[in-house]
């Protein structure tokens, strides 16, 4: 007769102590984002639409002045920041752990993940550039350009 190798299974409810790893647990910070991000996304966006097509004219009524009007007001440019920030950095999130899964090689894993977030970093700071400095009316544009809301 052969010897039988045994595995312990320990008990699922048991907290493990991790060695050599001091800190926060960045994998499940991550992961609580995501969730948290997620349902707070799925708010913003819904009533980002609801406003947009429910309340208002549909798409047809989607235009330069629309924005210009809704962006005149700061609770919208905060509604829209935040729709902005939390897709990219949920999305980008998403994005790192695709990475960290499927790139086999420190380096490809490094330059992918790299890339990731200096397209992530540069399109917030555009976006969030775009939404607090959206002028409609610019002074001293030429009036032919301008949308009829600026006139007057």
């Amino acid at each position: 007769m052969s010897a039988q190798s045994t595995t312990s299974i320990p008990d699922p409810t048991t907290r493990y102590r991790r060695t050599g790893m001091h800190g926060v647990n960045t994998e499940m910070m991550s992961w609580l984002f995501m969730r948290v991000s997620g349902v707070l996304l799925v708010i913003l966006v819904f009533g980002h639409l609801f406003v947009n097509l429910w309340l208002g004219e549909g798409v047809k009524g989607i235009d330069f002045a629309f924005v210009g009007g809704k962006w005149a007001s700061p609770f919208w440019q905060v509604w829209d920041l935040l729709m902005l920030w939390l897709g990219l950095i949920h999305g980008g999130n998403g994005v790192r752990t695709i990475i960290s899964d499927y790139a086999r090689k420190p380096t490809v894993r490094m330059v992918l993940k790299s890339l990731l977030l200096f397209a992530v970093v540069v399109t917030i700071v555009l976006g969030t550039l775009v939404i607090f400095t959206f002028d409609p009316c610019p002074v001293g544009a030429d009036p032919s350009l301008l949308p009829s809301l600026c006139e007057g």
